[in-house]
């Protein structure tokens, strides 16, 4: 990126950058620069024959004081004009605040949105601004500085859980426009848990937490949550992951010998009674001294049809406790 400023700075018969160069050196959707361009004048000085953009030095720098800006949770109206702001002397006579308007009377971008976040933290804002643009260095500084910032706990509750559900409702309402954005940002998420597991050592002494989705589940987010949370605690944990096989399962259990199973299920139709029951019943140790797990129920999926006395916690919070009493014992 710098290099190719500079070389622009240093001679301008280069001509300036195609809109497709300078969305790739930043990581931004062509369609974000176009519609920064439309709504709040962020665009390029010049333009070749009257109509094609060509970016200077200049006009890359300022994108990325409003790139910069967006990522840390500024709405876009406000980033623009402190952007313009920092790069001009002069007072800011930019376009209109109405993110729903075009400048100069153009019509609006139609392109992709912004999820509908609501009234949340900052970061929540950026993550998803950040998440439609498809900004992987972007989604993995904001969700590490997320984690940093406020723990674990409450960076899934404050920051990360919403954006999903974000992306989630705006999947459902615009077709598959936004299964892209989905991906991209879980897959960023997962990555971003595994490296907060990572980060300590188990103790030992403390029983075993064996996690896995029911068979046919393949909703493993919240559980790679509660992997990462419990690891940082110190306390040992095996996560299996999306549709463990029942006779897996139970040969997990054998082998592992656990204190605790958590079974997740995001929907009535993966979420087993039976299941339940099958699992509580598997014994291990010597005669005499054998053990069974306990075994806790996760996720929507269990609504209005758990287990007989069957714990349901509810949330990453009420769990993580819940796990760390019983590994502990």
């Amino acid at each position: 990126m710098d290099d190719v400023v500079s070389t622009l700075t240093r001679d301008p018969a280069v001509g300036g950058l195609t809109t497709g160069a300078v969305a790739r050196l930043l990581g931004v959707a062509p369609t974000t620069l176009r519609s920064w361009d439309r709504r709040y004048g962020i665009g390029p000085a010049s333009r070749e024959g009257g109509r094609h953009r060509r970016w200077t030095a200049a006009d890359i720098r300022l994108l990325e004081c409003m790139c910069g800006l967006t990522n840390a949770g500024m709405p876009p109206a406000e980033a623009a004009r402190a952007a313009l702001a920092a790069a001009s002397p002069g007072p800011l006579s930019g376009p209109d605040d109405h993110e729903d308007e075009g400048r100069a009377g153009r019509p609006a971008s139609h392109a992709p949105g912004a999820l509908p976040i609501g009234r949340a933290r900052r970061e929540c804002r950026g993550l998803a601004r950040a998440a439609v643009r498809l900004d992987a260095h972007a989604m993995d500084e904001l969700l590490a500085a997320a984690i940093e910032r406020y723990g674990l706990l409450a960076a899934w509750e404050s920051v990360i859980m919403p954006t999903l559900h974000a992306v989630g409702r705006k999947w459902e309402t615009a077709g598959e426009r936004y299964i892209e954005v989905e991906h991209l940002l879980s897959w960023h998420v997962s990555s971003a848990l595994r490296r907060a597991a990572s980060q300590r050592p188990p103790v030992a002494g403390s029983g075993v937490s064996l996690l896995a989705c029911t068979p046919g589940e393949s909703h493993t987010l919240a559980l790679e949550a509660l992997t990462a949370g419990l690891a940082q605690q110190g306390l040992p944990v095996r996560m299996f992951g999306a549709a463990l096989p029942v006779e897996a399962m139970e040969e997990a259990v054998r082998r592992t010998g656990p204190a605790a199973v958590v079974l997740w299920a995001q929907s009535r139709s993966t979420a087993s009674r039976a299941l339940v029951a099958r699992v509580e019943s598997i014994e291990w140790g010597v005669r005499g001294a054998r053990r069974r797990p306990v075994v806790l129920v996760a996720g929507p999926g269990w609504a209005g049809q758990l287990p007989p006395g069957a714990r349901h916690p509810s949330g990453l919070a009420e769990a993580l406790d819940a796990l760390a009493a019983i590994s502990r014992r």
